[in-house]
């Protein structure tokens, strides 16, 4: 599945198509060049969820955790920092992908080990003028 969105605003829309494409999928790994637009799209995705908290790059804390308006948890992780899989098995990540909520992970690839091919895999890239392409696969 491909969606090129060609303004911030379209973002919306693409992460209703997401959600609608993968209703019963709940881990999703993004892919990107820094700056690309993963953090913002995720934002995106979390508003359709109906996230009540203010959501923002887990940067510094690995994973942030986010309600939503039915009292579900929705988790967001930044593997940018992580240096080997032992920091990512110390802070319970395999708990938080086993627990049936939603799990979007940002910089899957430093974490690589970590992806199963049930996961839903979101490639982000930069396309012709200021456009993001969104290749999503499992």
């Amino acid at each position: 599945m491909q969606i090129t969105v060609f303004s911030e605003n379209e973002l919306t829309g693409a992460a209703e198509q997401l959600l609608a494409a993968f209703p019963s999928d709940r881990v999703f790994c993004f892919y990107g060049e820094m700056g690309v637009g993963k953090t913002t799209f995720i934002k995106r995705i979390c508003s359709r969820l109906g996230a009540v908290d203010t959501t923002s790059s887990p940067t510094f804390a690995i994973v942030n955790e986010y309600l939503t308006n039915r009292n579900e948890s929705i988790y967001h992780f930044d593997f940018y920092r992580i240096d080997n899989l032992r920091d990512a098995y110390e802070i319970g990540v395999e708990e938080y992908l086993d627990s049936g909520y939603y799990c979007f992970m940002e910089w899957t690839e430093n974490v690589g080990a970590l992806v199963r091919p049930e996961f839903v895999k979101v490639r982000i890239s930069l396309g012709e003028n200021n456009s993001r392409l969104i290749e999503i696969s499992k």
